[in-house]
């Protein structure tokens, strides 16, 4: 099973395409939305396929057209992966990565980094990605696509396996 996560922004989003049973990274990178948006509608999804997109959350806080922007854009993701896939798609907010990975609801990205780093890694205790010749787990990760990969971490060691578990009990 593949999980298909997206962290969204108001002009390009990262994505990556995660083995559900490795954890390992499949496939990832950095899109215009728009361009992301024609890659999920060609790609072919097996039944067992997920897809999990980071939610906004409200703290009260005044909003930009930056912000109402990325929150358009995740409806628009939202829309092609519930037209193209099995499940419904799983929206992700950034606390739960917070406190499913670093256990703190206080951690920024370089937290999150720095706990896949630490738990995923096998060389490159520095920054996880190793070089061309000796890749490690993160090899060729840049900006967002920690935060995708990130988000379907979450999705996979949180909601899938409560679903998968009660899917058995039934």
């Amino acid at each position: 099973m593949r999980v298909i996560a997206i962290d969204p922004g108001n002009t390009k989003s990262a994505y990556c395409i995660i083995d559900a049973d490795t954890l390992r990274p499949l496939a990832f990178g950095i899109l215009k939305n728009e361009e992301l948006r024609k890659e999920i509608r060609a790609m072919k999804f097996e039944e067992d396929d997920r897809t999990a997109i980071e939610m906004m959350q409200s703290y009260g806080n005044l909003i930009g057209k930056d912000v109402l922007d990325t929150v358009f854009w995740i409806g628009r993701f939202y829309e092609v992966f519930r037209r193209k896939t099995y499940a419904k798609p799983q929206l992700i907010y950034r606390m739960e990565e917070k406190m499913h990975i670093c256990h703190d609801s206080k951690a920024g990205d370089p937290n999150i980094r720095r706990a896949l780093i630490d738990r995923f890694a096998k060389h490159d205790f520095k920054c996880g990605r190793g070089t061309l010749k000796n890749p490690d787990w993160f090899h060729g990760f840049k900006d967002d696509i920690w935060a995708a990969y990130a988000i379907g971490l979450t999705f996979i060691e949180t909601k899938y396996i409560k679903i998968e578990r009660s899917k058995e009990n039934e």
